[in-house]
């Protein structure tokens, strides 16, 4: 099948300012289109010119980088409106069998909606609404805009949590849920496990890996002759600060601050490890949390990620809000059997076999 994935966004900026990489091979959507690759098809990606690497990259796909406009108003890091999409879709839709957009709030989807609509699908991930503005765009968009332009066409939640949300403004909503996967070529799983908890984030606030700090402290104190370690991985402006926390609770031989790691240092690494720790109080579907599971590793995490809800039914780690030294001590203990829950689940989670359901799916559009 030859697909059209519109998903102008190829990584999360925090700010304005898109930091420009030299690679988006280790993005979520890379990934996906790989998948689609491997299993035969031809995935063409519409995506914004804003995230383009600095240095040429050699894609087994295509990839069309369209520029954005009205940039002070639309921003290119939440709600990009490209320039010629328009006139693309009308001129080459039918060239594919089907079409992925991303996210009912987004221009793309509404330009897909207008010019495509036979041939789309909607994959959508938020669980509430967009906060720009004080949330009024977003309650525009989805009561007004998707009600009106966006009926009738299928939507695949990335969550139960996405599910619910969007069920509250269209109809047809699916009842698969896919999210972004992982080339498991590329993730080696391990069952031995080595005494250290690692942790794999953007040092900001709204991860509190100060709260990890504290909560590894009172259980390393209950162990010290364990031997145990914590390894964070990833940097952030409040690196010193984390630092700092660290020396004052005297931990400096047991706290390793790896900085950021390339995707093949990072996995070994990953999956040797008793857990992934996650303590944040603000995200969506986390890629740390699907390469986690691939590797072996269980996950302690709050019940902010999406995926929390399969974290909980399948048996992957341990969910809790507040979470402390006492799931630390309890995912030390049941470690095997989490381990090897992880392992039966990892194959769920390849970018090869998501890319099949979703062609399940664009494969029924206009019969």
């Amino acid at each position: 099948m030859k697909i059209l994935i519109m998903n102008p966004i190829l990584y999360t900026s925090e700010t304005d300012n898109i930091p420009r990489v030299t690679s988006i091979k280790d993005t979520m959507i890379y990934a996906l289109c790989m998948g689609f690759v491997k299993n035969g098809d031809e995935p063409v990606l519409v995506a914004a010119e804003p995230y383009k690497p600095v240095v040429k990259e050699e894609y087994p796909f295509q990839i069309l980088w369209f520029p954005c406009l009205y940039t002070t108003i639309l921003k290119p890091r939440c709600f990009p409106l490209l320039k010629g999409l328009d006139r693309y879709l009308k001129k080459h839709k039918y060239e594919f069998d089907y079409i992925i957009s991303s996210e009912i709030f987004s221009m793309l989807t509404l330009a897909g909606a207008l010019y495509a609509r036979e041939k789309m699908i909607i994959w959508h991930e938020l669980g509430a609404h967009n906060k720009m503005l004080k949330k009024l765009p977003s309650r525009f968009w989805y009561n007004i805009v998707a009600r009106i332009y966006m009926r009738n066409i299928p939507i695949v939640p990335r969550s139960d949590q996405a599910a619910e949300f969007i069920g509250q403004f269209c109809k047809k909503v699916l009842p698969v849920r896919i999210e972004h996967g992982v080339d498991l070529d590329k993730i080696v799983y391990s069952r031995e496990k080595e005494r250290y908890y690692v942790v794999l984030s953007q040092l900001i606030a709204r991860k509190h890996v100060d709260g990890i700090i504290s909560s590894f402290a009172a259980f390393e104190k209950e162990k010290s002759e364990e031997g145990w370690q914590l390894k964070i991985i990833g940097d952030g402006v409040l690196r010193e600060k984390l630092e700092q926390q660290v020396k004052d609770l005297g931990l400096e031989e047991k706290v390793c601050f790896s900085g950021r790691l390339n995707h093949e240092e990072l996995m070994p690494v990953l999956a040797k490890a008793h857990a992934l720790l996650v303590n944040t109080s603000k995200d969506n579907n986390m890629v740390s949390i699907v390469e986690s599971i691939a590797t072996g590793t269980p996950v302690v995490t709050t019940t902010v990620p999406f995926n929390a809800s399969y974290i909980r039914s399948e048996k992957l780690g341990i969910v809790k809000d507040r979470w402390n030294e006492k799931e630390l001590e309890a995912i030390c203990e049941s470690n095997e059997e989490y381990v090897s829950n992880c392992i039966k689940y990892r194959q769920k989670l390849s970018n090869q076999y998501l890319a099949g359901l979703f062609n399940q799916i664009g494969g029924k559009l206009g019969k």
